[in-house]
């Protein structure tokens, strides 16, 4: 992810198959993010879901400084990020710890 001020937006986009190498990706963009920037994080084009990979999504996001919204999670990845400590609905702010 490139340099970025508050208020601007980035996406990350991911397809494919999300598995920890993909996480671990997602994980180093979302830690280089500012505070009071908006991150979307794309993944309505990822054919399959590796549940360790969405493990270390939740762990980003819960300490992700800028505001982070996920999209393309089916409903076991949205339970599972839930369960690991990772509130709100998937498409809104997703890195507020519960």
């Amino acid at each position: 992810m490139t340099s970025q001020e508050p208020g601007e937006t980035h996406t990350i986009r991911r397809d494919g198959v999300f598995d920890v190498p993909a996480a671990e990706d997602v994980a180093r963009s979302l830690a280089s993010a500012r505070p009071g920037t908006q991150v979307r994080v794309d993944l309505t084009h990822v054919r399959e879901f590796h549940d360790f990979g969405v493990a270390v999504l939740a762990r980003a996001l819960a300490g992700c400084p800028a505001r982070v919204s996920v999209r393309g999670l089916r409903q076991h990845h949205r339970r599972l990020l839930r369960y690991l400590g990772v509130a709100g609905p998937p498409d809104d702010a997703a890195n507020v710890p519960a």
